[in-house]
């Protein structure tokens, strides 16, 4: 198998999987429909391959018409309108913050925790 066979049989097998997508889609939007026009096709394998094709071509060309009509109304970010880009610096400072009943709270469980601490002590020193 040559190069460019293969590339023409992947991108036929790209377009075959993205047209049967979009079939899929459409089935589920309008069953009716999709089902007379894949009942038309019968059993014939490859007129099926083939519209399924021309359908992925065809949302293929549209989903790239999409992107590049959304890409064509970003601003460029590696084109500068300045000559030389503006450098800002922010300073901050970090302060610690201190709830005081966080602090109360930790400070009682703290005081807890020794004297469950002394009683497991004088309860290991009675065995």
């Amino acid at each position: 198998m040559y190069p460019d066979d293969l590339s023409q049989t992947l991108q036929k097998g790209f377009r075959v999987t993205l047209g049967a997508t979009a079939s899929l889609l459409e089935a589920i939007q309008d069953p009716e429909n999709s089902s007379q026009k894949f009942s038309a096709l019968g059993n014939d394998v490859n007129r099926l391959t083939e519209e399924l094709e021309v359908k992925g071509e065809t949302t293929e060309r549209e989903a790239r018409l999409f992107v590049d009509s959304l890409l064509s109304q970003m601003p460029n970010p590696f084109t500068s309108s300045a000559s030389e880009p503006e450098v800002s610096t922010i300073t901050t400072v970090a302060s610690p913050v201190v709830n005081t009943s966080v602090q109360s709270d930790l400070e009682a469980l703290t005081q807890e925790l020794a004297e469950i601490r002394q009683e497991i002590e004088s309860l290991k020193g009675q065995d």
